[in-house]
């Protein structure tokens, strides 16, 4: 961490950190979280160690280097509170295949946030999903009594069957450094999460053109997919199976 924000040119977001971490193969185990390590690091040392600490924060999630960096502090002490915080949606994945899943009763929906990190398992997860043909939206459901991983499914055999062939979702399960669904604290949140949360939601699904950037304060966690290493199994077992029927 401190490699990578000595070579930065200005503070950086610790998911960022955990980007850089990962591109420049610094760390050799990533975990299932990296970017929650690097915060959880970085909060424990400025608990721990104070005005000892190499790091500074300048904003929510946004770290520098304490030494000359010329940047003024966010002053207000960092709480438990404020070390993981993310709002509404703790994790999203966009553009999932749909080929990249094995179907069963209850699939294993499989992703991380690097590759070569640890694969989480987001049959689990409640909170929004789109279907999509190609880039075209075709469907948009939520997973509240049955999770996300048997919604999608139930999609493989209904009537939407043929229509879809990716899919997008957004959750409020967190994601622990153990790679487990964390199940959210039932917090209350104030309107102008809620509408930030909206927004990114549409910025994130629809993808309109004239907006260049991630809705406001979004600090969701993307995880990019992991195919079902059961599919390339079975794969190499039918192919194993047609040369011996050729034989």
């Amino acid at each position: 961490m401190i490699r990578v924000l000595s070579d930065a040119n200005g503070p950086m977001h610790y998911s960022d950190i955990a980007d850089a971490i990962a591109e420049r193969e610094l760390r050799q185990e990533l975990g299932a979280t990296p970017a929650n390590s690097v915060n959880g690091c970085i909060f424990v040392s400025m608990q721990r160690e104070g005005d000892r600490s190499p790091f500074v924060r300048l904003s929510r999630g946004m770290y520098a280097l304490r030494q000359g960096n010329g940047l003024v502090t966010d002053s207000r002490s960092v709480d438990e509170s404020e070390a993981d915080e993310t709002g509404l949606i703790n994790a999203f994945g966009m553009y999932w295949a749909r080929s990249s899943v094995l179907w069963s009763a209850h699939p294993r929906v499989l992703g991380h946030q690097h590759p070569g990190s640890s694969p989480v398992d987001f049959c689990e997860q409640k909170g929004v999903y789109l279907l999509h043909d190609g880039h075209a939206v075709v469907y948009v459901g939520r997973t509240t009594d049955q999770p996300l991983g048997v919604r999608l499914r139930q999609h493989t055999i209904d009537r939407l069957n043929g229509r879809w062939n990716r899919f997008s979702w957004f959750g409020v399960c967190g994601v622990s450094e153990s790679g487990a669904l964390e199940t959210p604290r039932n917090e209350r949140f104030d309107l102008s999460m809620l509408i930030v949360t909206m927004e990114a939601l549409l910025i994130e699904g629809l993808e309109p053109p004239q907006n260049r950037r991630r809705g406001d304060e979004f600090k969701a966690v993307e995880f990019l997919q992991a195919e079902d290493p059961d599919i390339q199994r079975q794969m190499q077992m039918r192919a194993i199976d047609e040369l011996k029927r050729r034989l």
